[in-house]
């Protein structure tokens, strides 16, 4: 009974995604050229965007994850998957657009990459939480 508690349920929803959203975002630091904290500590906006884009992705996901499963370990399943999506579509990114680099750009606080980078992974994470079963 205890376990089937909505309260309890939520908080162990809501602690399981804190917990994949910093490990995640760890991941996206290691396969970016820039380090996320000190180019936001620093201001760069563009950074921020591309930043704030894949931690809306990461948890969008993990929305339609909690929705549209009943156990927290098919949620946990599907976010991983998810994510490992996500992470695809930003080497997709990089791939596209072979006369400039994304990571530079972004470290250069080029708005509009930062902005295509946020809605990239916004969009993305639609698409993958759509196909959740």
């Amino acid at each position: 009974m205890f376990w089937e508690n909505p309260l309890v349920e939520t908080a162990a929803s809501y602690s399981v995604v804190i917990l994949c959203l910093i490990v995640f975002m760890a991941v996206f630091e290691l396969v970016t050229q820039y380090n996320n904290w000190k180019e936001i500590k620093k201001g760069n906006f563009s950074v921020a965007m591309a930043t704030g884009g894949k931690m809306f992705g990461i948890v969008n996901i993990f929305r339609f994850s909690i929705e549209h499963n009943d156990s927290l370990a098919e949620s946990i399943g599907w976010g991983i998957y998810g994510f490992v999506l996500l992470l695809f579509g930003y080497f997709i990114y990089e791939f596209l657009t072979p006369t400039f680099k994304i990571d530079e750009e972004i470290k250069n606080d080029n708005r509009a990459v930062g902005f295509i980078s946020l809605i990239i992974s916004v969009g993305l994470s639609f698409v993958v939480g759509a196909n959740i079963i």
